[in-house]
């Protein structure tokens, strides 16, 4: 009859180490988890968050190529721009296949990144698009 002792050493045993391992896992209620942002609220922007003008950049650039590479679909609201992005796109485009032609592939890439940005940060200059979200601006 030693066997029901056995089986309840057994469950109290496995209840203790179920209990360490939660008190081992858990903090106290209200306790912060180490990935979170001292300070940070819901209310305040990503500390990581893209600037308008260099996420503009990216995606004209993004799209330039692609489009440079006769490797595109649909319009620009298909591919997420306003219209003031794609006015920049086709500027881009536009000079980047000039450059392709005089001079070669890598200087229209060059030429990609550096009229992406340099447009871009003129349409976002003050943080927001010049004329207006769906302004050419």
């Amino acid at each position: 009859m030693t066997t029901g002792g056995a089986r309840r050493t057994g469950a109290v045993l496995a209840l203790a180490l179920l209990a360490a391992g939660l008190a081992a896992g858990c903090g106290q209620p209200g306790a912060r988890d180490a990935t979170d942002k001292a300070g940070a609220s819901a209310n305040s922007p990503s500390p990581s968050a893209t600037p308008p003008a260099r996420l503009c950049a990216q995606i004209i650039g993004y799209w330039s190529r692609r489009t440079l590479d006769d490797d595109t679909y649909g319009d620009y609201q298909s591919m997420g721009l306003s219209d003031g992005q794609y006015e920049i796109l086709r500027k881009v485009v536009d000079a980047a296949r000039a450059e392709r032609k005089r001079a070669d592939a890598p200087s229209a890439e060059r030429l990609i990144d550096r009229r992406a940005r340099e447009l871009c940060e003129k349409r976002y200059r003050n943080g927001e698009p010049t004329g207006g979200p769906w302004g050419a601006g």
